[in-house]
């Protein structure tokens, strides 16, 4: 009987009381008592009250109590909750104080042993006189259809397979995360992860092998996030974790690695061996992307950069991640030319041995010097040549060519040649070796294969065919990447090596205190004597490193603190004289790893929004150019773009280059480059006018009205500055709060626009006094053609003799990168100091150091005594273009 049905049987008579009098209802009373008998439904009513006057016997024995005991009770005790998790004591009692119709609420028994839930409903009862009366209503076990419902909304929201939420369920997450960036201000970081080689298991073991992987990889990522809600499965082998409120890039960066780490171990799936591995993608919202869109948009993005870097790997979202599609594309077809048009060559990096030091070996390295983009490194494009189907053609042409040049040299030592997994799947590869050693005439025991423990994944019989093979011919193998690979030490019993290499990833850190890295090394040590095999350690770059890997027993040691890679006519050259000895030479100690690079950033430092350039940047430092008088501890904030940036404190101070340390590290960005483990706002920059530009393309100053101190600019960025003080030059130490010393403004040899400093005449005379009396003889004449042109002082540290066209009065200064050409007119008293200046032969700088003809750049301290000297120690060199003078 319909619900509605029910109710309009029910409500129909009207009195004082319950009884049915009239013969009319004789039948419905029946069926009511058929209904009640039924436990599909029963009857309530109440007073005006609410207090229960009648209660089916049913619903009664459900609640585990008589009628008689509950009758008196107020009808909203006996529930405890809502379907909307509203406390039903608070909801019920306003709704029947309404004295109007009500029906489809969902309550939940507060008196049944299981979890029962009742739909009801209620009508208003009311005399003749239309005073209220109570209620008459019913209520229906709707408990099978909600948990129906439950078990479907389940389905809709779960994955049925690992059991963790689903695209569904992340699209709502991610919602949610997103409206927590707009309202309070958070942030939100997804992790897109895809599983590499994957589809192998499926094609190998079927369906049912890779159901249970996917159950086993959805097990690990829960270990490693420990949230179930924060976990989800967007179908086939991709997974997606949502972290709220989660920006830090340093740790995002060591999940991820954890992430690639655990699904790379290996897994036991119905009784066989799987190895996978994992690419990672990390967007962080807001900097990122504002909406749900956007964010999944680039985090597909940065999981594409990761697996074209050659998966296992992890990375960041950028805005150079597009640019970056293109130039791949590009390189690969450059790429299929490069061996026809000569742009390819082999550079050998020597192999020596820690008992003689004398070079006993050497690796061939590919190098790739592109017309127009320079040198390309070889972790760029072989990969590219690996995704494009090149690697054998390429891998070939190494073989044959380090042959050829081994075969040239003076001695005996071997070669050493990398042969790629792809490369070893060729049945052909036995026949490209033979060929190789007879078209060269080198002896087979001169040629080392370097193999990777990808050749071991798959452990088939055309492996041990291949070893077989090649140790028939007469060439050594060596185990390359030792410890990095995805297999078991069992394929050691069998493979023939002659050698293991220890990967440069142990030899990194090695030295560091806490690190594990040196017992490693050691168990690798040993491991190969027991199986009479030598070893070489990769990367070996500083003294302390050396002397860490002599100790252990390795035998042979391959790294910058011996040599880089040379071609071969400077190996030939070493190895004239018969035994190659190599003297180390290096750091002392192992230092942060650099990378050497030419990247144009930004620098606030005193009321300036400065351009400045950065060199051979690390985790914890760099070297940057464009400043001149910036004193040691000085603190400077360094804007790499993007929404990065970063306090430095000054450590070093140079010519041209001033030493920086970070305050706060910078971290990994998944693809061998460094980022800030955190992006600023960029409405907090914009709020600030910081780096941008004017009109004329000049930086723009900053307001050094706004009296901003380190502490407080810091703190609106949200920028993290050294606990110790700071000390501003020219100012006592402060901290970096309300009483720390303002920005103070310094000079810089990149300044793109003066100060409004005025010199009086007689500062100009003390100025001209203190120069001409300087011990560099140069100063005089730089200081003078500052104030004579008004040129920047980087300008004149380049400027060159043929630069000059003293007859018409002009002095061409050459473009800059893109720039323009700037044409600079002189007046005859710049002329004259000009024809002042000594020139020597053969050397084209109009100001030099007459014994290095070279720039003369020490009078930077010869400039600091003089304004000294001159009490103008608050003026700086680029003071002085504002100061354009007719005489000097």
């Amino acid at each position: 009987m319909a619900r509605n049905k029910i109710f309009s049987l029910f409500s129909a008579p009207s009195g004082d009381d319950f009884a049915v009098t009239q013969p009319d209802y004789a039948e419905t009373l029946l069926l009511l008592e058929n209904f009640e008998n039924s436990n599909k439904g029963w009857f309530w009513s109440t007073d005006c009250d609410g207090h229960l006057t009648y209660l089916s016997g049913s619903v009664s024995r459900l609640m585990n109590d008589e009628t008689a005991a509950l009758l008196g009770l107020a009808f909203s005790d006996l529930f405890i909750r809502a379907d909307n998790a509203a406390d039903v004591r608070e909801r019920l009692p306003f709704i029947l104080s309404r004295h109007a119709s009500f029906e489809n609420i969902i309550v939940q028994s507060a008196r049944s042993q299981d979890e029962r839930w009742w739909e009801v409903a209620g009508s208003p009862q009311f005399d003749k006189e239309g005073n209220f009366k109570g209620y008459r209503g019913y209520g229906v076990d709707v408990t099978e259809q909600l948990q129906s419902s439950e078990n479907a909304s389940q389905l809709a929201m779960y994955d049925p397979l690992t059991g963790l939420s689903n695209r569904l369920s992340m699209a709502k997450c991610l919602e949610a995360g997103m409206a927590g960036i707009e309202q309070y201000g958070r942030s939100c970081a997804v992790l897109l992860i895809d599983l590499d080689r994957f589809k192998q298991v499926n094609d190998s073991l079927g369906h049912p092998a890779g159901d249970a992987l996917l159950k086993q990889v959805s097990e690990r990522l829960l270990k490693i996030i420990g949230d179930r809600e924060k976990v989800f499965r967007l179908g086939g082998d991709e997974f997606q974790i949502i972290l709220p409120n989660c920006e830090d890039r340093g740790t995002l960066g060591g999940i991820a690695n954890e992430i690639i780490a655990s699904l790379s171990q290996p897994y036991s799936v119905l009784g066989s061996r799987c190895v996978i591995g994992a690419s990672v993608g990390l967007a962080v919202g807001p900097s990122d992307g504002r909406t749900r869109e956007e964010l999944i948009r680039n985090v597909d993005l940065a999981l594409y950069a990761a697996k074209e870097n050659g998966r296992g790997c992890f990375r960041f979202f950028s805005n150079e991640l597009l640019q970056a599609v293109e130039e791949r594309r590009g390189l690969e077809e450059d790429l299929r030319d490069a061996l026809v048009k000569g742009q390819l060559s082999l550079f050998y990096q020597p192999l020596v041995s820690t008992k003689s030091s004398c070079v006993t070996g050497v690796e061939a390295l590919i190098r790739w010097q592109h017309p127009t983009r320079g040198a390309i490194s070889p972790a760029l494009f072989i990969p590219i040549a690996e995704e494009a189907d090149l690697i054998g053609m390429l891998g070939e042409w190494i073989l044959r060519k380090a042959c050829e040049d081994a075969a040239q040299w003076p001695g005996d030592i071997r070669v050493a040649v990398n042969v790629s997994p792809i490369q070893f799947a060729n049945e052909a590869l036995p026949q490209i070796v033979v060929s190789a050693l007879a078209n060269s005439g080198l002896a087979p025991n001169r040629l080392e294969l370097e193999i990777t423990e990808g050749v071991f994944l798959g452990e088939s019989a055309e492996t041990d065919t291949m070893f077989a093979t090649l140790k028939e011919i007469g060439v050594r193998l060596a185990l390359d990447d030792f410890g990095t690979g995805y297999s078991s030490l069992g394929y050691l019993k069998t493979a023939p090596f002659d050698k293991i290499k220890i990967d440069q990833t142990f030899v990194r850190e090695a030295t560091l205190p806490g690190s594990r890295n040196g017992a490693i090394i050691a168990a690798i040590v040993a491991l190969a004597g027991a199986l009479s095999m030598e070893t070489t350690a990769e990367g070996v770059e500083s003294l302390d490193q050396l002397d860490l890997i002599r100790s252990l027993g390795v035998s042979h040691i391959q790294g910058y603190v011996y040599s880089k890679a040379i071609a071969s006519d400077a190996l030939a050259r070493g190895l004239a004289s018969g035994e190659w000895r190599i003297e180390p030479t290096g750091h002392a100690k192992q230092r942060n790893e650099r990378r050497a690079m030419y990247r144009k950033v930004g620098a606030i430092l005193g009321s300036y929004y400065h351009p400045a350039l950065i060199r051979n940047l690390s985790e914890s430092g760099a070297l940057i150019e464009g400043f001149v008088d910036v004193p040691v501890d000085t603190q400077i904030i360094v804007d790499f773009g993007e929404c990065q940036l970063a306090v430095a404190t000054v450590r070093r101070v140079g010519k041209k280059q001033h030493g920086i340390e970070f305050v706060e590290q910078l971290v990994d960005d998944g693809v061998g480059g460094l980022c800030t483990s955190r992006r600023v706002s960029a409405y907090a920059l914009s709020k600030l006018g910081l780096g941008g530009k004017d009109q004329s393309g000049e930086a723009l100053m900053w307001d050094p009205t706004n009296a901003a101190t380190v502490g407080k600019l810091s703190d609106s960025l949200g920028l993290s500055t050294s606990a110790k003080s700071i000390q501003t030059p020219g100012q006592g130490p402060g901290a970096g709060g309300d009483n720390a010393p303002q920005f103070q403004s310094l000079s810089l040899l990149n300044a793109g626009t003066a100060s409004q400093r005025h010199l009086s005449n007689d500062e100009l005379a003390r100025l001209k006094m203190a120069v001409e009396a300087s011990h560099n003889p140069s100063l005089k004449y730089f200081i003078g053609l500052v104030l004579l042109t008004g040129t920047r002082v980087q300008d004149l540290l380049t400027a060159q003799w043929d630069h000059f066209d003293l007859n018409a009065g002009v002095w061409t200064v050459p473009a800059e990168n893109a720039g323009k050409t700037k044409k600079i007119s002189l007046s005859t008293a710049a002329i004259d100091l000009i024809n002042q200046l000594p020139r020597w032969d053969g050397c084209p700088h109009l100001i030099a150091n007459p014994r290095t003809k070279k720039p003369y750049n020490s009078f930077y301290g010869s400039w600091d005594a003089a304004r000294k000297k001159a009490k103008l120690g608050n003026v700086g060199i680029h003071d002085l273009r504002n100061n354009v003078v007719k005489t000097w």
